[in-house]
């Protein structure tokens, strides 16, 4: 007959806790994940140990994912929350498989919510042009140079905020006029950019060295260190607001934008595709969507007999 303390501490099993903290440690130092991917699942998996009661790892199953997820809608969490919650139990878990510590993973059979998926709001031609008109000055300052350079750059090439930040030097090719992108896990693109973007680059370089750069970085602040996501996003909202644009324009909106003009004026979907950096041409689909509802609102515009 086995005592109560030794089979006590053989139903205690192993505790996600400690799993947790693996697992944190193996998407930082061998998937190379983003710091809020990682802040993020780890919050999520502690929640989920907490709803289990720290229960033994080996004795979580479909039945308690399920129940985790009424458990969160009964909380009116989004259904994009719950999804990446439901998203990291089953990373955590396939990392587990791996490790050999459990031997099925119960998330894997939980369906995700459906998501609403409303269309990405974006910038008429019009409003591009309101916001990238430059008013030539006697003398403009490096902020004012750097930050047209960077708007245009955005609308021009359709590239994530995260890409542009993370240009350097030697990403961009003034002659040929392209840009060598690092995307979503690491996959490189070449995109082009046109003569307009080109000329306010050039604008910035001449700038750019006053500033007494401390690395490579294409884009700097008025300290020589790489610019920050966060600076542009206030950047774009203080010139959506002096010019009186819609404010729930982000820097994103910029990549709708140059995806629905580009298929406005006749570009076909693999093209997009292939410029956006999208794995999938599903994803680059919704802008045909897009179009479509933008043609019906035109079309309503039109008084016809």
């Amino acid at each position: 007959m086995i005592p109560l303390i030794w089979k006590a501490l053989f139903q205690s099993g192993i505790k996600m806790q400690k799993e947790i903290e693996k697992f944190i440690k193996y998407l930082k130092y061998e998937k190379n994940a983003s710091k809020h991917t990682i802040k993020n699942y780890e919050m999520d998996l502690r929640q989920f140990d907490s709803f289990t009661e720290g229960r033994n790892i080996k004795e979580i199953t479909p039945i308690d994912v399920r129940g985790f997820i009424v458990f969160l809608s009964e909380k009116n969490e989004k259904k994009t929350s719950i999804s990446r919650k439901i998203s990291a139990l089953r990373s955590f878990f396939k990392f587990l498989l791996r490790e050999r510590i459990v031997k099925i993973n119960p998330a894997e059979s939980v369906p995700l919510p459906k998501l609403d998926k409303p269309l990405p709001k974006f910038l008429t031609i019009k409003e591009v042009n309101e916001l990238l008109d430059k008013k030539e000055e006697k003398k403009d300052s490096f902020t004012k140079v750097r930050d047209q350079a960077i708007l245009e750059l955005l609308y021009a090439t359709g590239i994530r905020i995260s890409e542009l930040v993370s240009l350097n030097l030697e990403d961009i090719d003034m002659k040929e006029q392209l840009i060598r992108v690092k995307g979503k896990g690491k996959k490189e693109r070449i995109v082009p950019f046109g003569s307009i973007a080109l000329k306010r680059i050039k604008e910035y370089l001449q700038l750019r060295r006053t500033k007494k750069p401390k690395d490579d970085s294409l884009f700097i602040n008025r300290f020589g260190k790489r610019i920050s996501q966060r600076y542009i996003q206030m950047m774009l909202k203080k010139h959506l607001l002096i010019r009186g644009i819609n404010e729930e324009i982000t820097p994103h909106s910029l990549r709708h934008s140059f995806a629905t003009h580009l298929l406005s004026m006749g570009a076909d979907l693999r093209t997009i595709q292939e410029l956006l950096g999208h794995a999938s041409l599903n994803t680059t689909q919704r802008y045909t969507h897009l179009n479509l509802k933008q043609i019906i609102e035109e079309y309503k515009k039109v008084k016809l007999r």
